[in-house]
């Protein structure tokens, strides 16, 4: 389950770098119901525990505010350690004269579009709630013994899509922008060129000059010119045996051929005939 969980987390974690730009090392912004739950459950360090649950190289600078810390000290005794706990934490800059709720305080450090790119560690689910609508802010909250990310919510999701579609999209008003610099860019050279050149010259080359897109000409594969030279290699030639070693054979061959077997003549004795008795 843990392997699981933080693949979860890091899955989100990676969202928000890749849709809204959140780059290490990541800020953390903590209201005092979360440092109420850190040491009421024992999660410290919390850097610590918080650079595990993100899957960051380094530990994450922690901030709060002054209308935080005046909260909890209102709190009285039951959040003295929390207070203490939290005067430790950098302090955010908020532009307030007055001291506001703390829910109140997040919301403006946050802003519309949350361009400090904070997570927001919270306990208060009114404030995560408001959260979710607010596009780019990836909300920490702790769960007994545990913390967690939660996931994009749709209208994150949405938003971040429609991002993506306006910048791949141009709209007219920007195309008619874009080519207006690029004109003016291009107008010493267009002085020196060619009726005829100007004529030729497209109007989306100019667009894509002014965008810094360079051509597809520039940019070709590399491909191979010329075959394998170890393909190219000229076989070795046999090496030719002398006319002693050829003949060498040959007559030994003929002579094998040549060899004729002799039969063994058998001697036999003839017998003295018998003279006979006239």
């Amino acid at each position: 389950m843990r392997v699981k969980r933080r693949s979860k987390h890091r899955k989100v974690v990676k969202f928000y770098a890749t849709c809204f730009g959140f780059r290490e090392p990541y800020r953390v912004l903590v209201d005092g119901t979360f440092v109420y739950h850190l040491l009421l459950h024992r999660l410290l360090p919390a850097d610590d525990a918080l650079q595990s649950l993100l899957s960051a190289s380094r530990p994450p600078p922690l901030f709060t505010s002054k209308c935080v810390l005046a909260e909890l000290r209102r709190l009285g005794k039951s959040h003295a350690e929390a207070f203490d706990a939290a005067g430790l934490l950098a302090t955010a800059k908020c532009e307030h004269d007055k001291v506001v709720s703390a829910v109140d305080c997040i919301l403006s450090l946050i802003g519309d579009k949350n361009h400090e790119h904070f997570f927001v560690a919270t306990q208060d689910s009114d404030l995560r709630a408001k959260l979710r609508e607010v596009p780019g802010v990836p909300v920490i909250y702790g769960l007994k013994s545990s913390l967690f990310i939660e996931q994009p919510s749709v209208q994150q999701r949405k938003f971040a899509q429609l991002d993506e579609e306006k910048r791949l999209h141009m709209g007219k008003t920007e195309y008619q922008m874009q080519l207006k610099v690029a004109s003016d860019g291009k107008m010493a050279e267009n002085e020196n060129a060619s009726d005829d050149e100007k004529k030729r010259r497209p109007v989306s080359s100019l667009v894509q000059n002014a965008l810094g897109v360079a051509d597809k000409s520039k940019f070709k594969k590399k491909r191979p010119k010329g075959p394998n030279p170890l393909s190219c290699k000229k076989k070795k030639p046999k090496p030719q045996l002398s006319a002693a070693q050829n003949q060498g054979p040959k007559a030994d061959g003929e002579a094998k051929r040549k060899r004729v077997r002799k039969r063994k003549k058998s001697h036999t004795v003839s017998k003295p005939t018998e003279a006979t008795v006239s």
